[in-house]
């Protein structure tokens, strides 16, 4: 009875020094992009349209002058854009987020977009409750690993950056320790949670490995990115390293193919030494490499076809434009695709045999 208590105690001492660390960790400077005194965003409510910009034939020129209700039942004039990224057609009773700036007795008011909090929230919690009801109880954990994974990334790995931790390092910490949380919760301390951990932790660094050679060979950088100009403003007036942060997105972007690869190779393994304990470590081995040779490929697929689809846009304006072949091969965009698509894709094939080593390997050890 000691020995479970003596681990929860255990457990429950680590969460609470993680929480005093990341609570001190965040005690951090954010530099100010903009001049963001007396500008507030608000909720409000369109009451009526004072001037439209609806033209005879249909199409929309200039601002819209709208009257506005505030969530304190202020009501005030303001300009609604005419544009694709900030600003909306409004219609009474709309739900709009209106950005406010006041300079001492003056408030401007601007029409910032429509309020999607409602859709945004709702499709969040509608895909919370499938995942519990679908998944049961480890639908509820996976839940719960979702929301400490974001966690980890808002209070530990942004945190680490802005102390001066490179990127990949912090990153790397970041993957073990969403790791180590996501595989217990799933599986609790048991040696395939352990196996699936070890050959995920394997698969991540083998493709933050690759992306770094594929950049050393293709002489790419984190300086080649499209944001670039954003990214150098924030080191000046940080300690972040941007040139990093490229490899330790493709590092991030790779976790979770190789988390599932992992999983699905451990449990195989494990399921089969249950069924069949007198299977030696080699047999074990070869077993598992056969699952993972059957899933592996839909694996690597399915995260090139994400980097794909994610850049959807560029590849349709080089195919517009039928640009040439060795243009395309040395233009930094798509280089940087190719590099994230295939770094993450030799990671997930490493962890197949990560996974089936490690698995074997735990369930045969003596005392297993």
């Amino acid at each position: 009875m000691k020995h479970p208590f003596f681990k929860r105690l255990l457990f429950v001492f680590a969460m609470l020094a993680l929480v005093a660390f990341c609570v001190q960790l965040n005690d951090v400077a954010k530099p100010q992009l903009v001049n963001t005194q007396g500008r507030t965003f608000e909720r409000a409510t369109v009451t009526e349209i004072v001037r439209d910009n609806l033209q005879e034939n249909g199409s929309r020129i200039g601002d819209q002058i709208v009257q506005l209700r505030l969530e304190d039942g202020t009501t005030v004039e303001a300009n609604c854009p005419n544009g694709l990224l900030f600003g909306t057609v409004c219609e009474p009773g709309m739900q709009v987020i209106v950005m406010a700036s006041r300079a001492g007795e003056l408030t401007s008011c601007t029409v910032y977009s429509y309020d999607r909090s409602k859709a945004v929230f709702g499709f969040i919690l509608f895909f919370c409750l499938l995942l519990a009801v679908v998944g049961g109880r480890k639908g509820v954990k996976s839940v719960l690993a979702l929301a400490l994974t974001f966690a980890c990334f808002l209070f530990f790995f942004f945190p680490l950056l802005l102390h001066g931790v490179a990127p990949i390092v912090a990153a790397v910490v970041t993957a073990c320790l969403v790791l180590s949380m996501t595989v217990w919760l799933i599986c609790g301390t048991t040696r395939k949670a352990l196996a699936a951990g070890l050959a995920s932790l394997g698969g991540v660094v083998a493709a933050g490995l690759s992306a770094e050679l594929f950049g050393q060979a293709a002489h790419l950088s984190g300086y080649n990115v499209t944001n670039i100009e954003s990214l150098l403003f924030v080191a000046q007036n940080t300690k972040i390293d941007v040139g990093g942060l490229l490899f330790a997105g493709i590092l991030f972007a790779s976790l979770g193919a190789v988390l599932d690869i992992a999983m699905d190779v451990s449990a195989a393994v494990t399921e089969l030494h249950a069924a069949n304990p007198q299977k030696d470590r080699k047999a074990l081995f070869m077993s598992g490499m056969h699952v993972g040779q059957d899933v592996m490929g839909t694996m690597a697929a399915t995260l090139i076809l994400a980097v794909f689809g994610g850049s959807l846009g560029a590849w349709v304006i080089d195919y517009v434009y039928d640009l040439p072949l060795l243009q395309l091969l040395n233009s930094n965009g798509l280089d940087i695709v190719l590099m994230q698509g295939l770094s993450g894709g030799i990671g997930v094939i490493l962890t197949v045999p990560f996974a089936a080593s490690a698995s074997s390997w735990l369930l045969l050890r003596k005392g297993a």
